[in-house]
């Protein structure tokens, strides 16, 4: 008998062990995997349009722990604010101090502010935060190309200032020769909100590479589904099919393989997967400088030059002709669609010859209308997904507070 009940406590003892190995700690790769898998399903459903409330909630939640985290860090690190605020604190003296200095302050000031504003942009468009806003396209492209349109039809890059940059005025200059402008004239004009725009991007990389050096240097777990995937590639690098994975292979080879110059090359053309480079150089410990130097040069140099010149060329003044007049080549619809994009322009030129004092010109085109409400709908959208990054943040808090509780027990 009592080895019929040593016997029959066994299985008892075997089920009770499966039940922990399938709720606790102990369970099998593959239901795990599949765990964290409807775990990440149940994230990605978490979204303004489909759960809003909620979403809202875990915002508000996710911003309060991130505004606690800074508070923590910032006072860990009150030596160097106290620094800061010093230095804020005499600038801001100088600035309200009358003086000779105070034409150098306004100087610097209005310096200071245009660099900031590209470069804030630049971070924008590559940090994401969920999705990045595409400020290239919504705001360097199109001041470039105002520029470009402006310097052919003034024949000259000498805008007054003010209004320049907020807005462009053909100068009052007699004896232009014509044709006097040239691709390099343009193109140094726009350099320094280029290259800032070029450096704020670089900075927006940063974050891969922290992450991935972290998680590399601590040992623990992942937090980002981006070093998970990357995780997986290593694992299966060999049976790599599809296109998208090879790509990635390619990228994660050049900068492991050739370093500060496989990072510049990826830098410096336009590279969706470049995020991939900056978690392969955090995973591999690549100092800093390294990754960072060879970020920022490709990007603020090497890329902004090219986009800046594919931009110059094609609003070029006989690029810009020749596609107004392809538009009207279109048959049927040809003619109607040339005629906005005339005026547009027309339009354009007329406000390039107006002068300081004379009445404003308050013809309003549907292509300026259309374009202002497409970077309204993309600013909404950036923001919404900001909201939905943050949410699944919290989420993902909470879903791993679940994992940590279960390893205990």
């Amino acid at each position: 008998m009592a080895e019929h009940g040593a016997d029959s406590e066994a299985p008892q003892r075997r089920v009770g062990m499966n039940k922990e190995q399938q709720n606790g700690t102990f369970a099998d790769p593959a239901s795990l995997s599949e765990r964290k898998q409807k775990d990440r399903e149940e994230r990605l459903s978490l979204v303004l349009w489909k759960r809003p409330r909620i979403t809202l909630q875990y915002f508000f939640l996710e911003t309060l722990i991130d505004l606690k985290e800074w508070t923590i860090k910032l006072w860990q690190r009150r030596g160097m604010v106290l620094s800061i605020l010093l230095l804020l604190a005499c600038l801001t003296l100088a600035y309200y101090t009358e003086g000779t200095h105070q034409k150098y302050v306004q100087y610097l000031e209005k310096k200071s502010m245009w660099c900031a504003y590209w470069v804030g942009l630049g971070i924008l468009s590559s940090v994401g935060l969920g999705t990045g806003l595409h400020t290239f396209l919504l705001y360097l492209g199109p001041h470039i190309a105002s520029v470009t349109l402006a310097a052919y039809e003034c024949n000259s890059v000498n805008f007054p200032e003010p209004p320049y940059p907020e807005k462009i005025i053909c100068p009052d200059e007699e004896g232009l020769e014509a044709g006097a402008i040239s691709l390099w004239t343009i193109i140094s004009k726009v350099r320094l909100e280029a290259c800032m725009w070029g450096a704020g991007t670089a900075i927006g990389e940063l974050p891969p590479y922290f992450m991935a050096r972290a998680a590399r240097m601590s040992g623990a777990e992942p937090d980002e589904e981006d070093y998970e995937e990357f995780e997986e590639m290593l694992e299966h690098t060999q049976s790599a099919q599809d296109f998208a994975s090879r790509a990635k292979l390619a990228v994660q080879n050049m900068v492991q393989k050739v370093g500060f110059f496989g990072i510049l090359a990826c830098a410096s053309i336009p590279n969706p997967l470049f995020d991939l480079a900056g978690i392969t150089c955090g995973h591999f410990l690549v100092p800093f400088w390294t990754f960072f130097g060879a970020t920022l040069i490709g990007k603020a140099i090497v890329k902004m030059h090219i986009q800046k010149l594919f931009v110059i060329i094609t609003f070029s003044k006989h690029i810009v002709e020749q596609m107004v007049s392809l538009i009207g080549a279109i048959p049927g619809v040809g003619s109607s669609l040339q005629k906005p994009f005339s005026h547009y322009l027309e339009a354009q030129r007329a406000k390039l010859h107006h002068k300081a004092g004379e009445a404003a010109l308050a013809s309003e085109n549907w292509l300026s209308w259309v374009f202002e409400k497409v970077v309204l709908i993309m600013v909404c959208y950036f923001i919404c997904s900001i909201v939905n990054s943050m949410a699944q943040s919290y989420a993902k808090r909470i879903q791993q507070r679940k994992y940590s509780e279960e390893k205990i027990k």
